[in-house]
């Protein structure tokens, strides 16, 4: 039931938007999304389900946003620049994200475990969100992995595979600096450009 379980993930994260996850009622997202409690029970298990599945879901959402930056136009230097721009306004926009990058969670918001938790779903979806939930070293790892991967495609002629790797992890770093401490002029595009090495423009 894919359908009707976005909408009872999307009900949920608008009632946090409105209230701490503590005053969030299942009665109520069930209502919200146009559902009957059992079939939020039936998709979630629980209140701590649902929490999981929302984490995962948002962090599925900012990878994706990294895939979208690095497949971007333009030389790698621009490609991070976009990763670090995505990763500074998702983490503004979306407290989930920021606490995911962070590992502030905060009293407003839901603090699954990182952990891996029993799962008896027969929902695959759930299932997957019942194993471990990303860690802020765990998504620096993605986000820097990723860009390794993808900007190693890219035929550059200078840097060798320990620059790149040293120049992504930096982006990441930068950028998650930046959701901590947000840069003046020029924002977070002019801080990761002008501390790049030159050789990562082709």
């Amino acid at each position: 039931m894919p359908a009707a379980r976005e909408s009872l993930l999307d009900a949920a994260y608008t009632a946090l938007a409105r209230r701490p996850w503590s005053a969030v009622r299942m009665v109520d997202v069930a209502a919200a999304a146009g559902v009957s409690r059992q079939t939020l029970y039936n998709e979630f298990g629980s209140k701590e389900g649902l929490a999981r599945a929302l984490v995962r879901r948002e962090a599925d959402g900012f990878l994706a946003g990294v895939e979208r930056a690095l497949a971007g136009a333009g030389d790698p230097r621009e490609r991070l620049t976009a990763t670090a721009e995505w990763t500074a306004s998702a983490a503004r926009e979306n407290a989930l994200v920021r606490a995911m990058l962070t590992g502030c969670w905060g009293e407003r918001l839901p603090s699954p475990a990182l952990k891996a938790v029993p799962s008896s779903s027969a929902v695959p979806a759930q299932r997957r969100a019942d194993g471990p939930l990303p860690s802020p070293g765990d998504l620096v790892a993605l986000v820097r992995d990723r860009a390794v991967a993808v900007l190693s495609g890219c035929g550059l002629p200078g840097p060798d595979a320990a620059d790149l790797y040293r120049s992504c992890e930096l982006v990441v770093r930068l950028a998650l600096s930046c959701v901590a401490a947000p840069p003046g002029d020029g924002g977070v595009a002019e801080l990761v450009r002008t501390s790049l090495p030159g050789q990562l423009t082709p």
